[in-house]
């Protein structure tokens, strides 16, 4: 990673996503990937901790740019779904025939279909299957976030 740099192209597995394909964005994606298997290992042992919180913050917004967001186009009703953590970072999914975008949320937003709320590192846990969605805070429509988690535009 130092002699290549966190600008050098390089290939990915998420192709048609919004996050850069860098040596910079893969090794962003592994850390997230490693605060996930510490927990794993932790609730093996009956310890699992909370994600460090900057960790799991950066983890929410890497895991919307480069899992959730693609060009491939939402083949569901188009929904807009708000995200806000507890330490103060909101995101918003736009899902519509043009794919699925994330955004910041904007201050003035008007309110998506769709809002979760709580801590990053349950949201994070969550996309990860290691949360239930019933633990996080929500309101209004939740089917477009269930879509999402099972939906493979790969497919």
């Amino acid at each position: 990673m130092r002699e290549a740099g966190p600008d050098r192209g390089c290939w990915t597995w998420w192709g048609r996503s919004q996050a850069p394909q860098t040596s910079g964005a893969v090794a962003r994606h592994q850390i997230q990937e490693m605060a996930v298997h510490t927990y794993d290992a932790q609730l093996t042992q009956g310890a699992a901790q909370p994600l460090p919180t900057d960790v799991a913050v950066e983890g929410v917004d890497e895991f919307l740019t480069t899992v959730s967001a693609t060009t491939v186009p939402w083949p569901f009703k188009p929904a807009t779904i708000d995200l806000h953590t507890t330490e103060g970072r909101s995101w918003r999914l736009t899902l519509n025939a043009d794919g699925v975008r994330c955004d910041d949320l904007a201050a003035d937003a008007e309110p998506g279909d769709m809002a979760m709320r709580g801590a990053a590192s349950e949201m994070i846990l969550y996309f990860y299957e290691r949360f239930p969605l019933d633990g996080l805070e929500t309101s209004g429509d939740t089917e477009p976030m269930e879509q999402l988690a099972d939906w493979d535009p790969t497919a």
